[in-house]
């Protein structure tokens, strides 16, 4: 069973934080949001912050004041230099993680590097993870290093798949490690890769344990508005995955 949404973005301004890829032409409020959870039957999920509002999550954090936060939580995105007092109080208002969003060339940062082990150090201070975009071909090579993180590791949207599930290099990697121990799968938005989705989340489901996956409908699906629906992989999945384990261990949400 598929409780709850553990990927979408909401936003009531439309305003673009430095410089932007892409600017949707309306708000996401977080009304909106509620009623389609209560259409659906879906108990709560999480706000992932938007990539045009940059590292402002102030709109993220005004939305999750006030939800309960066994029902609701926050993904924030934040400076790999941000401070252990900034990352306490995102922690205190709702976030339980941050997210890369790393597609389109962008910049994968050193995972050696002193700054980004002492933010990951942070991280796991506040029982925080680290969510990531990136395309499957660019995700292989360095997936390995990201296995060594102190911290769970959640792939947004099956790792953008690119060709076929038995081709697919970022699953080729995935199946090569050792340690999977960290990694966590967002089955959502299948619309942003150009694999065959649901061939994807099966040969997912022969490398990951049971428990490392939640569902995200990705609303309000900017860019992909004519053709995808708030359900998404759900109604393909809700029989073959329970995200109730992962849900409290990555998000705090509970359906008790």
């Amino acid at each position: 069973m598929l409780r709850f949404d553990c990927h979408a973005h909401v936003y009531e301004e439309v305003v673009a934080v430095g410089h932007v890829r892409y600017l949707p032409k309306r708000p996401a409020p977080l009304a909106e949001w509620l009623r389609l959870q209560q259409d659906h039957g879906v108990l709560g999920g999480v706000i992932v912050q938007v990539s045009f509002l940059g590292t402002d999550n102030s709109q993220m954090l005004r939305a999750l004041d006030g939800l309960p936060r066994d029902r609701f939580a926050g993904i924030a995105v934040i400076a790999t230099d941000t401070s252990a007092d900034e990352i306490a109080r995102l922690a205190a208002g709702g976030a339980r993680g941050i997210r890369w969003n790393l597609v389109a060339g962008a910049e994968i940062p050193d995972l050696e590097s002193a700054e980004v082990q002492r933010l990951m150090g942070r991280l796991a201070d506040h029982g925080m993870h680290l969510e990531m975009q990136l395309e499957s071909a660019r995700l292989a090579p360095v997936l390995e290093g990201f296995s060594r993180l102190p911290v769970p590791v959640v792939i947004d949207h099956q790792g953008l798949p690119e060709t076929s599930a038995a081709d697919e290099p970022w699953l080729d990697a995935l199946e090569a490690l050792e340690d999977r121990s960290v990694f966590h799968v967002k089955l959502s938005a299948p619309y942003r890769g150009t694999g065959t989705t649901l061939a994807h989340a099966e040969r997912l489901m022969t490398l990951l344990p049971a428990d490392r996956f939640v569902w995200g409908s990705d609303w309000p699906h900017t860019r992909h508005e004519a053709r995808a629906v708030y359900d998404g992989l759900r109604g393909a999945l809700a029989d073959r995955v329970d995200d109730a384990a992962a849900a409290l261990r990555l998000y705090g949400l509970s359906a008790g």
